[in-house]
């Protein structure tokens, strides 16, 4: 039985933000919380004047099934304070440093480092890009724990964020044991009947999981929906197909750990000439930060953060990786737009015209596969069964 028709049969209970808190929080009472959500023009959130905008979709997810809610009944169930929202200008990138200016819905200036991050406990930031790296720092600066769940829609708050991430952590657990201290992976693609592999030392390293669980006193932040583990690679060499946004394949050079070259395969040639560009003026956004594999049966949302969470998937990131352990912080960037993390996923949903054939991993001794054909293996299946 294959992953997609499992998630069609898959039955998920309705969404409940309170269970959603319990779930991954368990947060006691007297604790506050907000939410954050960014907007083109962050004033705009004065008397929620962007709900006028049918764009603004995240944001009005935002209002409906968090905001509201949290006034509504869940503080008072919970036993939580706060509830407040507040806006933020949007970064323009994957993990770029949030402004510090921001807005309430009563039209005040204030300042998050300053007004909102020292005073609450557990901070939900709902955006259009993700935010988990420079929460991540701020989380550890102020000792608050929070989630961020960038580009929520509705197939998202149907399935993704109504599970129980007591269950999601077990099968992260079980899948992270049997991929820990591994040594290597290898990933082969096949694109327009050529084969392509690229290898990622991984150094014997552990493997870490992302599990929806944020529980305790130690600040930190859950990136939701979760389900997947991952590695801050040690090395990179090989090559691999990446599809662009506009639906360009470009090849991907990789020597030394990072993305040297991209050499057109279809598509616009402008678009790999910029990239190019960019990896020569700043060579680190060509670092290969993060390898990554879903642990969850749930069904394709379009959007990144839950996809990548769907067992046998696959996904690489470039740029920044301090806020997953690793060592690329945005000083080291040489331009401050370009401190993003980047993921890339393999999905047949995603990138149709590129196959994984096969994910290999070797440690202590022996090499097993992980994927076929963007199935899990026999050796995965197994250890979630």
């Amino acid at each position: 039985m294959t992953i997609p028709t499992q998630a069609a049969r898959r039955v998920f209970p309705p969404f409940r933000l309170t269970n959603l808190l319990r779930s991954t929080f368990e947060p006691r009472t007297g604790q506050k919380i907000c939410i954050l959500i960014d907007l083109p023009d962050a004033s705009h959130i004065k008397d929620f004047t962007f709900l006028k905008n049918p764009e603004l979709t995240i944001q009005r997810n935002a209002v409906k099934f968090f905001f509201e809610p949290l006034r509504d009944g869940t503080l008072a169930e919970l036993g939580l304070g706060g509830g407040e929202m507040y806006a933020y200008k949007i970064t323009g990138g994957s993990n770029l440093d949030l402004p510090d200016e921001a807005y309430t819905p009563e039209g005040r200036t204030v300042s998050l480092e300053k007004d909102v991050y020292p005073h609450y406990d557990i901070i939900l930031c709902i955006s259009t890009y993700s935010a988990t790296a420079p929460l991540t720092a701020f989380a550890k600066q102020f000792g608050f724990r929070g989630a961020t769940l960038h580009g929520v829609n509705q197939t998202i708050l149907r399935t993704g964020l109504a599970v129980s991430y007591d269950d999601v952590s077990i099968d992260a657990e079980k899948m992270r044991l049997g991929m820990t201290n591994a040594d290597w992976v290898e990933i082969d693609f096949l694109f327009n009947g050529k084969n392509h592999t690229l290898r990622l030392e991984l150094g014997g390293q552990e493997a870490q999981k992302s599990h929806g669980l944020c529980r305790g006193d130690e600040p930190d932040v859950a990136n939701l929906p979760a389900g997947e583990i991952y590695y801050v690679p040690t090395g990179a060499s090989g090559e691999f197909p990446m599809r662009y946004e506009d639906g360009t394949i470009g090849l991907m050079h990789v020597a030394g750990g990072r993305i040297q070259k991209a050499e057109l395969l279809s598509g616009d040639p402008s678009v790999v000439e910029a990239h190019n560009q960019k990896l020569v003026s700043d060579p680190v956004t060509g670092e290969l930060g993060e390898l990554g594999f879903g642990t969850q049966i749930l069904p394709v949302s379009g959007r990144d953060i839950q996809d990548e969470k769907i067992r046998g998937t696959i996904h690489v990131a470039t740029g920044r990786s301090d806020h997953l352990g690793g060592s690329l912080t945005p000083d080291k960037f040489a331009e401050h737009l370009n401190a993003t993390h980047d993921d890339i996923l393999f999905a047949p949903h995603k990138t149709p015209e590129i196959l994984v054939t096969q994910a290999r991993m070797h440690r202590h001794g022996e090499t097993v596969v992980l994927i076929e054909n963007f199935e899990p293996s026999a050796y995965i299946n197994s250890l979630l069964a």
